[in-house]
C-alpha cells in the first residue's frame, strides 16, 4: 500500500496523505487534485477503491503522428503527464502504415464522449489532406488543440514554436561561420511548418544576396540523405533541416560523398530531440521549447473543457539555437 501511495504521490505531485485522503473519501481535497489522483491510478495500473470504480476517468484524445521522431515522444509524455495532472486520463493515437486513420480515431474518442483532443502534428499540418474529420470537432465544439501549425477555416487554439525565428536563427549561424551556398531541406510542398521556413529562407537570402538551394524530404532519415545527396551536386556547404532525423541523414549524405562534417559541409537540424548531443558529431540544431509550450497547450485545454470560449489565437515560442560540433567556419 505505502508504495502504490508513494508512486501515485510522484506522478501527481503532492503528497501521499493527500492521496490517502482521496482514497479514504476524506475532506480537506480540491476536484481537480482528486481527479488528477484517480487517473495516475489507472494510468500506473492500480485499481481504484471499490467505492471509486463507478466513476469513469475523463478522457483526452492525444494524436502523435509518429513515435519514430523522438521529438513527438517527448512532446507526448509533456502533455500525457500535465493531463494526468489535471485529473484526464491521455488515450494516445498515433499513425502507423496502414493502421487507424485519423478520422477514424476521432470516430472512436466521440464514442467514449471525450473530453478534449490535442494533435501534435497530424493531417491538418498538410493543405491537400483530408479534413473532414476537423470539421467535425468544430461542429461539436468539442475542446480542441493544435501544436506546430493552425488550420485556414477552422479557429482552433494552436500552439507553435515559431518557424520564421528557427529558421533565422539557423541561417544567422552559417552566416556567420562565412557560408555563402546554403541549402535548405524541408518537408513537403503542402506542409504549412515547411512552407513558413522556407518563407523565412528565401527572405534571408533575399537579405544577404546569396543563392538558396531548396530540396523537399519526407521526415525520415532516409528522405533526408537522398535530398542531400541532390543540394550536393549543387556545391552547398551548408544545410538547414527540417528535423533533426532529417539531419543525421544530411550528415550519413555527407560522409557517403566522401566528405566531412563540419570540415566540408555544417548541418543543423531543428527540435534537439533526445540524445542530439550524443550523435558523431554531436548535433547542432534549433531547440523547440517542448516544456513550456506543453503548459500552453494543457491551459488551453482545460480552459475550454471548463466553459471558457475556445481561443483562436496562434501562441507562437520562440526558439534556441543550440551550438554543438556538426557547424563550423566554412573553408
Amino acid at each position: 500500500m505505502s508504495r502504490r501511495l508513494a508512486e501515485v504521490a510522484r506522478k501527481v505531485g503532492v503528497s501521499e496523505a493527500t492521496v490517502s485522503r482521496v482514497l479514504n473519501e476524506k475532506p480537506g481535497v480540491s476536484e481537480a487534485t482528486r481527479q488528477a489522483v484517480l487517473t495516475a491510478l489507472d494510468v500506473l495500473g492500480y485499481e481504484r477503491p471499490t467505492k471509486l470504480r463507478g466513476e469513469r476517468a475523463r478522457l483526452v484524445g492525444l494524436f502523435l503522428p509518429e513515435l519514430q521522431n523522438p521529438i513527438f515522444p517527448a512532446f507526448g509524455e509533456i502533455v500525457a503527464a500535465a493531463l494526468a495532472q489535471n485529473g484526464y486520463t491521455p488515450v494516445l493515437c498515433t499513425q502507423t502504415s496502414g493502421g487507424i486513420s485519423e478520422a477514424d480515431y476521432v470516430d472512436l474518442l466521440l464514442q467514449q464522449q471525450v473530453s478534449g483532443v490535442v494533435f501534435v502534428g497530424g493531417l491538418y499540418t498538410q493543405e491537400k489532406a483530408p479534413h473532414d474529420h476537423y470539421q467535425r470537432l468544430a461542429d461539436l465544439r468539442l475542446p480542441t488543440v493544435f501544436v506546430n501549425a493552425p488550420m485556414d477555416g477552422l479557429n482552433f487554439a494552436t500552439v507553435s514554436t515559431d518557424d520564421a525565428v528557427a529558421t533565422e536563427l539557423a541561417w544567422n549561424h552559417l552566416r556567420q561561420l562565412g557560408h555563402e551556398r546554403i541549402g535548405l531541406v524541408v518537408g513537403p510542398e503542402d506542409h504549412v511548418p515547411s512552407q513558413r521556413k522556407l518563407a523565412a529562407a528565401r527572405k534571408a537570402a533575399a537579405a544577404d544576396g546569396v543563392p538558396l538551394e531548396i530540396a523537399h524530404s519526407h521526415y525520415s532519415l532516409e528522405a533526408g540523405q537522398a535530398a542531400t545527396a541532390r543540394l550536393l551536386a549543387k556545391g552547398v556547404t551548408a544545410l538547414i533541416c527540417m528535423s533533426d532525423p532529417i539531419a543525421l541523414g544530411a550528415i550519413r549524405a555527407v560522409r557517403r560523398a566522401g566528405l566531412s562534417v563540419p570540415r566540408d559541409v555544417s548541418v543543423v537540424g531543428f527540435d534537439d530531440s533526445a540524445l542530439m548531443n550524443a550523435t558523431d558529431p554531436p548535433l547542432t540544431t534549433v531547440r523547440q521549447p517542448i516544456e513550456p509550450m506543453g503548459r500552453m497547450i494543457i491551459e488551453l485545454l482545460v480552459s475550454q473543457i471548463k466553459g471558457t470560449a475556445a481561443a483562436t489565437d496562434e501562441y507562437l515560442f520562440e526558439p534556441e539555437l543550440v551550438v554543438r560540433g556538426s557547424t563550423a567556419r566554412v573553408v
